[in-house]
């Protein structure tokens, strides 16, 4: 079912996907997840979230892809990044929001792994092109959630 409704929604908006993407930190550390090698980047790691379904609100989206995702809940604070990304064969709408750990430990439930990790090792982590805007970001973020 699942499959199917991501099918359709996408073939409603065609090569343009819009994403809610959530950083959650947590002492100091950032939670990451690896991409399925069988997926689309397959292998690279990125912020957990998934792709926004018709009605939701970026919001929404987040608490939903988080719940399926690592089996947590989380409260969606302050959008941190927004970006647009073209790669040859979609655009991506992303948008990053600052999130709160409220429940449970992440579990890799629809993705290869987690690891949380400080900001000196997101350059040892290959992610896809459209963050490249958010991890130079994040490189200079300096705030508490980063232990700075």
């Amino acid at each position: 079912m699942a499959a199917a409704r991501k099918l359709n929604w996408q073939l409603k908006i065609g090569n343009k996907i819009e994403v809610s993407a959530a950083l959650i930190f947590r002492g100091g550390q950032l939670l990451i997840t690896q991409r399925h090698a069988s997926a689309h980047l397959g292998g690279l790691w990125e912020f957990p979230g998934g792709k926004r379904e018709p009605g939701e609100t970026f919001e929404q989206c987040l608490v939903r892809e988080i719940r399926e995702e690592l089996g947590v809940e989380i409260s969606v604070g302050d959008l941190f990044e927004e970006i647009a990304h073209d790669y040859p064969e979609k655009s991506v709408h992303l948008k990053f929001f600052i999130c709160q750990l409220l429940a449970g430990e992440p579990q890799p439930l629809e993705c290869a792994a987690v690891k949380w990790i400080g900001r000196a090792e997101l350059a040892a982590h290959e992610f896809p092109a459209a963050d490249a805007q958010l991890l130079a970001r994040l490189q200079a973020f300096a705030a508490p959630e980063f232990g700075i």
